[in-house]
């Protein structure tokens, strides 16, 4: 396997785990130990929030039969692959809160900032996690049986990494780390300013 290294390179001086996490697609088949499996949730778990309301909730697909379910609302291009995870998460958040007195404007961004926690701790343990947004949604909240008042976000692939190999071919090229915009692409000071 390449080494992360020879396709990402930080600009400025950060932590090695955040060029080090990536989205592969190919995975081992073996599983992953309940420790390890929990300590990935447990950095979700201190992840910031909004007036201290935690919205994110992870449903783990991880027996044979879990997984099934799980790759019937998939799309197609991601069910190729993802069957050979042997962890699927579903990434929910709920909508509401008492402390809103209704709808909480932050859910969404206090559960991405859970999954990204998730993802560095994932990668610090040696495993690889990819985030899928390619499933259908309304048949993912009826199969998994959430509730209305909760939104299901996006799908993860959990495991140790595998070989390119096992891939589709049409996947085989693309099994490498993709490289970031220079910071300098997305900040701009005093005012928002598009950059091209």
């Amino acid at each position: 396997m390449q080494d992360v290294q020879e396709f990402r390179k930080a600009s400025y001086d950060i932590d090695p785990i955040y060029t080090k996490r990536w989205s592969p697609r190919s995975f081992l088949n073996k599983s992953v130990p309940e420790d390890v499996l929990h300590s990935i949730f447990e950095a979700a778990r201190w992840a910031p929030s909004a007036a201290n309301i935690q919205p994110w909730r992870f449903i783990i697909a991880r027996t044979e039969e879990d997984r099934k379910k799980f790759l019937d609302f998939m799309f197609d291009g991601n069910a190729i692959w993802c069957d050979k995870a042997p962890v699927l998460v579903a990434v929910v958040s709920k909508t509401v809160s008492e402390f809103t007195k209704g709808y909480n404007p932050s859910h969404a961004f206090d559960t991405g900032t859970a999954w990204g926690y998730l993802a560095l701790e994932a990668a610090r343990k040696g495993l690889a996690s990819h985030a899928m947004g390619g499933f259908h949604k309304d048949k993912a909240k009826e199969i998994l049986n959430i509730p209305e008042d909760y939104t299901v976000h996006a799908i993860i692939a959990v495991g140790y990494r595998g070989d390119k190999q096992t891939l589709p071919e049409k996947f085989q090229d693309r099994e490498q780390p993709s490289n970031r915009n220079e910071i300098e692409m997305f900040i701009s000071e005093g005012a928002f300013e598009e950059k091209l």
